[in-house]
């Protein structure tokens, strides 16, 4: 599994073309070899690499927190305490997330729920967003 080009890279990693050239860029990705045909040639140890970046994306993590993930991944005689922190704040915007979007779901049945049906004049959807102060977690 050495010497892929980027199109056999991207099809085995699942990360398009485009954005391994942009990982490459921006430092997360290094510059592969080339051939004599100046095409970039990858190996096992780039398409774990951008494996692991992927999976990291799919999780939500940023770019620097990817960095930092990869740097540590990179020294594994390092204390892991680093990389603990960072899933333990991607945990807690997680958990502020799914709070924020309970309080919503709250708030949409809530004026889905009111609603008689009749007539949009009597319409509890279109009275709550006319009026913010109808809403159920509105600051008075």
């Amino acid at each position: 599994m050495t010497d892929m080009p980027i199109g056999e890279v991207s099809r085995r990693s699942q990360v398009k073309v485009p954005t391994i050239r942009y990982y490459e860029q921006i430092g997360l990705l290094p510059a592969p070899p080339r051939s004599e045909g100046n095409r970039r040639l990858y190996g096992a140890r780039d398409l774990r690499r951008l494996s692991f970046i992927r999976h990291a994306r799919d999780l939500g993590f940023e770019i620097d927190a990817i960095r930092t993930l990869l740097t540590l991944q990179d020294n594994p005689s390092l204390p892991c305490a680093e990389a603990d922190s960072i899933a333990r704040d991607k945990l807690a915007e997680v958990n502020a997330r799914i709070e924020s979007l309970m309080a919503l779901k709250e708030e949409l049945e809530a004026m889905v729920g009111g609603c008689g049906h009749r007539c949009v004049g009597e319409c509890r959807v279109i009275e709550v967003l006319a009026d913010h102060h109808k809403c159920l977690h509105a600051e008075h």
